[in-house]
């Protein structure tokens, strides 16, 4: 799927988070295996946010606070 799909999916981004469900199970809850996905979800959840403000809610997406503060620790190579 696409980010424009997975925006459109209800609820938005719903797919991307299931995606990291599906891969912390098949790799014993290892994170680090699952880092593309995360990195993903956030991609979505970020565009999510910039296309319906930040009051907007969904329930596959962190805050828009704590999701700048995510990004920002991932970016610094923080997980």
């Amino acid at each position: 799927m696409g980010l424009d799909q997975d925006l459109r999916s209800n609820p938005p981004c719903h797919p991307r988070a299931c995606a990291i469900q599906d891969c912390l199970t098949k790799n014993g809850y290892n994170e680090a295996r699952c880092a593309k996905l995360v990195d993903a979800l956030y991609e979505c959840c970020q565009a999510f946010y910039e296309k319906n403000g930040d009051s907007a809610v969904t329930a596959s997406c962190p805050k828009p606070n704590l999701l700048r503060l995510k990004m920002e620790q991932r970016k610094n190579g923080i997980q």
